[in-house]
C-alpha cells in the first residue's frame, strides 16, 4: 500500500441540526477506529487551535483512498481535503537500519 499525508478541514454547512452534527461525529470516530483496524488510517493529528486534521493514511492509490476510504467517512461531504502522495526518504529515521 502506498502512503498519502492527508489534511482534512471539516465545514458544517449552515443549517445542520446539532443532533446531525453530533450523530455524523459520533459516527465519524467509529469509522476512523475501523479504517485504522484496516490499516488505512496510520496517524493522525489536530494542529493545536485548528479545526483541521492531518494524518497518514494507506491505499492502494489516491482513487482508492479518496472513494473507498476518505468517501466512507460519515462527515466526507462536509470536508475539503489536502492530499500527498509519500515515499520514503533515505534518511528516515524511521526506516529499515543498514548494518555494515
Amino acid at each position: 500500500m502506498k502512503e498519502f499525508l492527508v489534511e482534512l478541514t471539516t465545514t458544517v454547512p449552515e443549517g445542520a441540526g446539532p443532533a446531525e452534527v453530533a450523530r455524523r461525529r459520533a459516527a465519524e470516530a467509529v469509522r476512523a477506529g475501523e479504517l485504522a483496524a484496516a490499516g488505512h488510517l496510520v496517524r493522525l493529528w489536530r494542529p493545536v487551535g485548528e479545526l483541521r486534521s492531518v494524518g497518514v493514511w494507506r491505499a492502494a492509490d489516491e482513487a482508492e483512498l479518496r472513494g473507498r476510504v476518505l468517501g466512507t467517512l460519515p462527515l466526507w461531504p462536509w470536508m475539503t481535503s489536502v492530499i500527498t502522495a509519500l515515499e520514503p526518504h533515505p534518511n528516515d529515521p524511521g526506516g529499515a537500519v543498514v548494518v555494515a
